[in-house]
């Protein structure tokens, strides 16, 4: 494996589409994404792995079953595995994503969301 810099803004720059993550780079059995995010996703949950989600810019609701979370830009928040979240983008958000190369994006619940096989960038 060649070592090398990654340049998030090149990476997000490369693609227009939301709710479809991108694989940027791999460690120890994770994958780290890149994702672009627009408007509401669906409420799901992961019973295997857990997720966290970097804000790199602008603002994400996490809906949660008992409370909602804002995660600015700079911030982030781990989802425990088996816990109901909906991400809820305000605007555009660009989110960086660790989760385990055997998470599903749309994790219980499988509709037009579901990425199956993520291009990596």
């Amino acid at each position: 494996m060649e070592i090398k810099t990654v340049n998030l803004k090149e990476k997000f720059d490369s693609f227009t589409e939301y709710w479809n993550p991108k694989i940027v780079g791999e460690l120890n059995g994770q994958l780290v994404k890149v994702a672009k995010f627009k408007d509401e996703f669906v409420m799901h949950k992961h019973d295997n792995e857990d997720e966290m989600f970097l804000v790199t810019e602008g603002k994400l609701i996490m809906e949660l079953d008992n409370k909602t979370l804002e995660i600015n830009a700079g911030e982030f928040v781990v989802i425990p595995k088996g816990t109901n979240h909906k991400p809820v983008a305000v605007g555009e958000v660009k989110v960086l994503l660790f989760e385990p190369n055997t998470t599903l994006n749309t994790g219980n619940t499988e509709n037009d969301f579901t990425v199956k096989n993520l291009d990596r960038i």
